[in-house]
């Protein structure tokens, strides 16, 4: 996939973050502050801008692009993990095809900035718990496509295995127990986010 399709990709990302808006806010409201949905709709509005706007040249030019915008706009924890998820996957692709163990390698990027950013493990019930499963998944695969589908996939389980987590981290942990039975609204969002990725939105 060239630089072309990624920024097409990105921007139905976007548009499925913003589909999405009432879902993320809605699960935020059970753990958290209730902004999550706002907050991400907010960052994927301006990064669609962005993407529609600047050049995409190189294969790491629009998740750059993407991650910059959120982590000016979306605001709070959101905004910034996001952001740093997308600016992460940015780090490590270079020339001007996207492959599967680039894709995989960039997750694992994107993984490490988070970590170096806030700290956070899995298990901590975060958007880690998605991610995390992602990136073992689209190891190995022969493909793009293959390993997209594959990361999609995980991500989807790992956010509905937060539901039976309890929150280590954010405002959700001064919940503690009373966070079983709700999925963690970021690894929701990383979900949709990577499914989008893997060309196949599930609305």
């Amino acid at each position: 996939m060239n630089a072309a399709g990624i920024r097409d990709r990105l921007i139905a990302v976007c548009d499925a973050v913003l589909a999405s808006e009432e879902q993320l806010t809605r699960a935020d409201q059970a753990i958290g502050d209730g902004d999550h949905g706002v907050g991400m709709a907010r960052g994927c509005t301006a990064a669609r801008v962005a993407l529609q706007t600047k050049p995409a040249i190189a294969i790491s030019d629009p998740f750059k692009t993407a991650g910059l915008a959120i982590l000016m706009t979306a605001g709070g924890a959101s905004g910034a993990v996001f952001g740093t998820f997308f600016t992460g996957m940015a780090k490590s692709l270079e020339g001007d095809k996207l492959t599967a163990a680039g894709y995989a390698q960039a997750l694992r990027e994107a993984m490490t900035a988070i970590q170096a950013r806030g700290g956070a493990r899995p298990g901590d019930k975060t958007m880690l718990d998605a991610l995390a499963p992602a990136i073992e998944a689209a190891a190995g695969k022969a493909t793009l496509a293959e390993a997209m589908s594959a990361a999609a996939d995980a991500a989807e389980a790992g956010a509905h295995a937060t539901a039976g987590m309890i929150a280590t981290t954010g405002k959700a942990k001064t919940l503690g127990e009373r966070s079983l039975g709700y999925e963690d609204p970021g690894a929701i969002s990383l979900s949709i986010i990577l499914r989008a990725l893997a060309g196949h939105n599930r609305l």
